[in-house]
């Protein structure tokens, strides 16, 4: 016999063909109606092709099926979901609403259910996000115990997840990445079924990203990429998948690739994808940051914290390059003061930056000693990266260059090491500066001079421009009668800039820049930009 609409439909869902299925089922739902069970399948379908009002329409339809036919348990997982995706999407008002339905229909049912365990996730993901990741823990033991009484793989899943991402909270993250890693073998399995396998996928990385496990971050982030070339038409989870590519992108020097992807990511989130909001609009914001394009970086992360997420360390690092260091300290300081220890190590190595901006030494090494307190020869490679950079840093400023040394090449090879091309360069300019501070101009140059190719073939423009002006320091050549604010003035002047646009590359006012110019004119003793754009040339200041 001729296959029906509905077989059609059922066949399409085995094989993740999304479109397919969703077509399919609404035909068959036009002709007859669809049981309870396809109801289910063609709610999942719109929410994976980003029509979540449709998903959640038709799931509130395979709940009442479900009763009609007298099946209270199903009835109530289908609660419970409802629960998850309306919380997920802000409509806290009919979550709380199904969740109290599904709490009424579970009185009635003996013995432990799936819906039972599902609906344990939104409390336990409150106290995760809330900063009680004890009080989580608990709750997702309660959540792997149920799903494994009721052997429902996607409930273990969930369960397990959610006690390796607590594990990471509480200071524990070698046991959380282990929990996290036998999830994802039942996900690359296919044991899992879609909407819990993306959910996987995303946290998972991220919560690598959070324990500095780069390696594992990038190897869940093939996997992702593969599962979702697999399913072309889905958009839930593809925005998350970009997002994460992008921030690899950025680590590998690839700023264009970033940016292609950060920016799908945020396409895909207005198609259905919302969580990739912010990673897209954080991962573009740091491309326009570390490219120099401070303007359009902070609007980018204006739009990252309007996802309800603070973009941080990246938007006190544009304070820092904006000179506004003690805004950017109050920014980290703020933040610290209430992170758990994963994101503790996560904003310390910023801080360190921060507190040296301001010349508070103590505080910088105060900050360095507790993100170096938990390393130790076995630890992650970029864990032991930023700890080797930061101390690197402090240990200049309290005048030690000689070990600043020894801790800025570590941390060059470390660097090296993870291929990220930025702070290995950044690294080579601290070690341009122990050396010059030892007074060896040979070394010092080179170091400069390796660290300006790497960061002209990245397009790092501010982080080029300072290198320049250490080059040449290392290379004794004097800037003349003026100070290091005139000289960045006179090369922008050199650069064909008038003083409004200065003015805004500085974060200075048109009148400051123009009294600037003026004793620019003259220490140098000339009597127009041109000349000064002359001089400039003449006596090496401008490469």
């Amino acid at each position: 016999m001729p296959a029906t609409a509905l077989d059609l439909g059922r066949s399409a869902f085995a094989e993740h063909r999304w479109s397919d299925a969703f077509d399919c089922f609404a035909e068959a739902d036009t002709e007859g109606g669809l049981p309870a069970q396809d109801l289910e399948q063609m709610a999942s379908t719109a929410l994976l092709l980003g029509r979540s009002t449709e998903g959640v329409d038709i799931l509130c339809r395979a709940y009442d099926e479900y009763l009609v036919l007298g099946d209270v348990p199903s009835a109530a997982r289908c609660a419970a979901w409802l629960v998850l995706y309306l919380s997920e999407s802000g409509e806290q008002a009919r979550s709380s609403g199904w969740m109290a339905r599904a709490r009424r229909l579970l009185d009635d049912v003996d013995g432990p259910t799936q819906a039972e365990g599902f609906l344990l996730i939104p409390p336990a993901l409150g106290a995760l996000y809330g900063g009680d990741p004890a009080a989580a823990h608990e709750l997702f033991t309660q959540v792997l115990d149920i799903g494994q009484r009721v052997q429902d793989r996607d409930l273990v899943a969930l369960g397990r997840l959610g006690l390796g991402t607590s594990r990471l909270s509480l200071g524990f993250p070698q046991e959380g990445l282990q929990l996290l890693d036998e999830v994802m073998v039942a996900v690359t399995a296919g044991e899992i079924s879609a909407i819990p396998s993306g959910i996987i996928y995303c946290a998972v990385i991220g919560s690598c990203r959070l324990a500095m496990d780069v390696r594992r971050a990038q190897e869940w982030t093939a996997a992702l990429d593969h599962w979702c070339g697999g399913r072309p038409d889905m958009v839930m989870f593809s925005g998350q998948c970009q997002s994460h590519r992008a921030e690899l992108f950025i680590l590998h020097g690839a700023w264009d690739e970033a940016l292609a992807a950060a920016r799908i990511a945020r396409d895909r989130a207005s198609r259905g994808d919302p969580d990739a909001a912010y990673g897209g609009w954080y991962q573009e914001a740091e491309v326009f940051r570390l490219r120099g394009d401070l303007e359009q970086a902070e609007q980018a992360y204006l739009q990252a914290g309007r996802t309800g997420y603070e973009p941080l360390p990246g938007l006190a690092l544009l304070r820092l390059a904006q000179h506004k260091a003690p805004q950017a300290q109050t920014l980290l300081r703020r933040a610290l003061s209430v992170a758990d220890p994963a994101n503790r190590c996560r904003l310390l190595p910023a801080l360190v930056e921060a507190e040296l901006a301001v010349g508070d030494i103590a505080a910088a090494r105060a900050a360095a000693d507790e993100l170096s307190r938990p390393i130790h020869p076995g630890s992650l490679t970029l864990e032991r990266a930023l700890g080797a950079q930061s101390e690197a840093a402090v240990l200049l400023a309290e005048g030690n260059p000689s070990a600043a040394l020894a801790e800025a090449r570590k941390a060059w090879r470390l660097w090296y090491g993870l291929e990220s091309p930025y702070d290995a360069a950044r690294c080579r300019v601290m070690a341009g500066r122990a050396c010059a501070a030892m007074h060896d101009k040979d070394s010092a140059a080179m170091e400069f001079e390796a660290a300006k190719a790497d960061f002209a073939d990245m397009g790092a423009a501010l982080a080029l421009s300072e290198v320049a002006g250490l080059s040449m320091d290392a290379a004794g050549e004097r800037h003349g009668p003026l100070t290091a604010r005139e000289l960045e003035v006179l090369r922008l002047v050199a650069a064909g800039s008038p003083n409004k646009v200065i003015a805004k590359k500085l974060y200075l006012s048109e009148k400051t820049v123009a009294r600037h110019v003026s004793n620019i004119l003259t220490k140098i003793g000339v009597s127009s930009r041109v000349a000064a754009t002359t001089y400039a040339y003449e006596h090496g200041l401008i490469t």
